[in-house]
């Protein structure tokens, strides 16, 4: 067989397989809406009107955040995500559901990994108790 010919196969083998996966995001509805995905990609003067393209760029922003989060709570980090105790029931206070909270920090230590540098105002309530009292409000 000639090389060549073996380089032409592998990548009619790969076109196919673009061209089945563009086909099946046709069907595929992402977590993403594509309004949000065109809204932000004609901010940045992108116009497709070609649905394939829209929602290829959904799925691969879902994926990176989902990757970010991932290594912003993943536990051998040594992250500071807490964990909250909810009571499910009040009868029994016993029973609880954890939950973990992800803190600014975690996720601007995660973000910081891709390239992406967060800063955010000294007024940012990175607590979740953090607040006003609302019996203590003037009204």
């Amino acid at each position: 067989m000639n090389q060549n010919q073996g380089g032409n196969d592998a990548r009619h083998d790969d076109d196919s397989a673009l061209t089945d996966f563009l086909a099946s995001l046709i069907d595929y509805t992402p977590t993403i809406p594509d309004e949000l995905v065109e809204h932000y990609l004609g901010k940045s003067g992108f116009q497709c009107p070609d649905v394939r393209l829209i929602r290829l760029v959904a799925v691969a922003t879902q994926k990176f955040v989902a990757e970010v989060a991932g290594d912003a709570l993943h536990p051998s980090r040594q992250c500071k995500a807490r964990q909250s105790a909810v009571v499910k029931d009040k009868r029994d206070k016993q029973q609880k559901d954890k939950r973990l909270i992800l803190s600014m920090e975690d996720l601007s230590k995660a973000l910081r990994e891709y390239g992406v540098n967060v800063k955010h105002q000294e007024y940012f309530a990175d607590n979740p108790s953090t607040g006003i009292d609302p019996t203590s409000r003037d009204e």
